[in-house]
């Protein structure tokens, strides 16, 4: 059984802080008749002239010359990023262990809730950390760029990019030779997925591929752990949830998405000796989480004096999560990462069989949402306005409940913090964000 190194349960609440358009003449235009030629010019001279000018302003630039002028701006590097200047020894640098049995990690998703955490832990206990993120708009950016601000205090360096820009990667790979790869870059939210479903598979899918390609291409490979969801047992009516339960029933896009990537995971497995371990997530709330999550904008609309709508099932049939606090996650997280095997490939040739493998990272203890919001007002010393309301028929469960057994005899997983502790120090960093910081979301 893997034994768990320790990682420090809080991080300090830091908080950082056209061409002009060309206008013809159109006295050229209209008085062409006007022109008077010098005698030794024809017409039909003037018009070849006027045609290899034309040509020349106006067909598309070489490959050659457009591959340097983006080089110049970007090193080759299509989609969506800034990259910093020497991001390439910043990034080696970054990666480089304290000690030689360090590892060396690619953190994707590193400015998102459990990717901070993450990097950040990894960074305290002497492993080599980058970290890797679009910063997309699904929730406040200025959140994540707070994320940043906090994971740069910590010498964790991260880079700007879509994980769909497999050039960006491939560079990545070549200048640093990571061990592991902490695999968390995706679309969240269930209920999103109904407004914006290509985002779904645009991260999830063509970014989890991408990143995939690259790392069975590395020399040598990579240890993958990844994010996998709760959310793959759909409309699973076994509780609690097991590894070896069906998961071909999902309950909405998000959740097809995660249950493809456990399966194009397994290919690459299979196919490439890559060593992939999933990991199944539970409702995982605490510090610098996410902003659409029930305990966050419950919390942000208690303070409001604003309506909450808490769902139920139908016969008023309880809603229930096994809520898991973020710092008992990690410790499954890095776990993972120190139990994975070494991947058998090398640069895209399979040498043998190699590890594939899928935990639950859960709580264990469902708690009804109508609990939850208890806890909240008691610690915020506020009532809630509360609104009853069906269960909408957006991808959304009526409950999800973790077996835990596989992932603590395996890695010694073993999570320690109740909802009332982890919702204690939610409060305490969100009242500090919000309040001193004059961030105030109302």
């Amino acid at each position: 059984m893997a034994q768990l190194k320790p990682i420090l349960s809080h991080f300090d609440p830091i908080i950082p802080y056209s061409p002009a358009k060309f206008k013809p003449d159109k006295t050229a235009a209209y008085g062409f008749h006007r022109v008077r030629f010098p005698p030794r010019i024809t017409l039909w001279s003037f018009l070849f002239l006027f045609l290899l000018l034309l040509f020349f302003f106006c067909s598309p630039p070489s490959a050659t010359s457009a591959g340097k002028r983006r080089s110049l701006q970007n090193k080759g590097f299509s989609g969506r990023h800034r990259l910093s200047p020497n991001w390439e020894t910043k990034a080696r640098n970054s990666a480089r262990p304290r000690s030689k049995s360090g590892f060396s990690v690619l953190v994707t998703g590193a400015a998102g809730f459990v990717g901070t955490h993450v990097a950040i832990s990894l960074k305290q206990r002497g492993d080599g950390v980058v970290g890797f993120d679009n910063f997309n708009n699904y929730y406040e950016i200025g959140l994540k760029k707070a994320r940043k601000s906090l994971l740069e205090r910590h010498c964790v360096f991260i880079i700007e990019g879509d994980i769909n820009d497999a050039a960006l990667l491939g560079r990545l790979f070549e200048i640093v030779h990571f061990t592991h790869v902490m695999h968390l870059a995706a679309q969240a939210g269930v209920r999103y997925a109904m407004q914006n479903p290509s985002s779904y598979i645009h991260s999830n899918v063509n970014g989890f591929v991408t990143l995939l390609e690259a790392c069975k291409n590395a020399n040598p490979q990579p240890s993958i752990v990844w994010a996998s969801s709760s959310s793959v047992y759909g409309i699973n009516s076994k509780v609690p949830f097991s590894e070896k339960d069906r998961t071909d029933q999902p309950a909405s896009l998000y959740a097809a998405t995660k249950k493809a990537g456990e399966e194009i995971a397994h290919a690459y497995n299979h196919i490439y000796g890559l060593s992939i371990t999933g990991l199944r997530f539970f409702t995982v709330y605490g510090p610098w989480g996410r902003p659409d999550m029930a305990y966050y904008f419950f919390t942000k609309d208690i303070l409001r004096g604003k309506e909450i709508k808490i769902f139920e099932g139908g016969n008023h049939a309880t809603v229930a999560r096994d809520f898991t606090y973020i710092d008992d996650v990690v410790k499954g997280c890095l776990a993972a990462l120190d139990a994975a095997e070494k991947s058998t490939g090398s640069g895209g040739k399979k040498r043998g069989a190699a590890q594939y493998k899928i935990y639950n990272l859960g709580n264990t203890s469902p708690v009804p949402v109508a609990k939850l919001v208890s806890i909240l007002e008691k610690l915020l010393k506020t009532k809630a306005k509360k609104k009853l309301l069906p269960l909408p028929t957006n991808g959304d469960v009526l409950f999800t409940h973790a077996n835990i057994s596989l992932a603590a005899k395996e890695l010694g997983y073993k999570p320690s913090t109740d909802l009332e502790s982890g919702l204690q120090k939610f409060v305490e960093w969100y009242l500090d964000y919000y309040g001193s910081k004059k961030k105030s979301p109302w």
